[in-house]
């Protein structure tokens, strides 16, 4: 991974956990080729030891919101079959709650965004849900665009915006805009 997709990447899970007040935040990108999930980026528990650990794509919560593409708040995860405690417990971590939603591109699933022990409120906003889902958005398109990055810097990401159209478009020039400022590119 390039240091500079690592430090988009580690910058995303910075600002989710510090939107929720989250007590972690990771991302896990999907290997089709090897059917897995990997810690491409974690901020807080874990941050010194999971990034680059891998688990099937079929395992846990992640592995679900893989599968179904669909978003998932969960305030008490010792109640829920799909959690991987065995997983979990192996990282030294073992989350009471989490949100996780998938990062999707076209409707292919990259990976999954991970808010874990977020502070407990009364009740569970779907404001927070939809805001989680937003975000995830968000970090796939800046996945998707960074690509290009490698042949062609800003310029090739301003290429890669000549399919889209309207609101995407508009949505896209101004993340363009702010991984310049961000990324201070050239």
């Amino acid at each position: 991974m390039t240091d500079r997709r690592q430090e988009l990447l580690q910058s995303i899970v910075d600002v989710a956990r510090a939107i929720f007040g989250a007590r972690a935040a990771s991302i896990m990108l999907y290997d089709d080729e090897a059917s897995a999930l990997q810690f491409a980026a974690v901020s807080g528990e874990g941050a010194d030891t999971l990034v680059g650990r891998r688990i099937p794509a079929t395992t846990g919560i992640a592995g679900w919101v893989l599968a179904t593409q669909q978003a998932l708040a969960i305030e008490d995860l010792s109640n829920d079959p799909r959690f991987a405690t065995d997983v979990a417990s192996s990282t030294g971590y073992v989350p009471r709650g989490l949100m996780a939603a998938p990062l999707l591109a076209d409707e292919r699933a990259l990976g999954v965004l991970n808010v874990l022990d977020r502070p407990k409120r009364t009740e569970f906003s779907l404001i927070e849900m939809d805001l989680l889902e937003s975000f995830a958005h968000q970090a796939a398109l800046s996945l998707e665009l960074i690509a290009p990055r490698q042949a062609g810097g800003v310029d090739g990401l301003r290429t890669a915006l000549d399919d889209l159209q309207g609101a995407r478009r508009a949505a896209a020039e101004r993340l363009i805009d702010a991984l310049e400022q961000v990324l201070r590119w050239d």
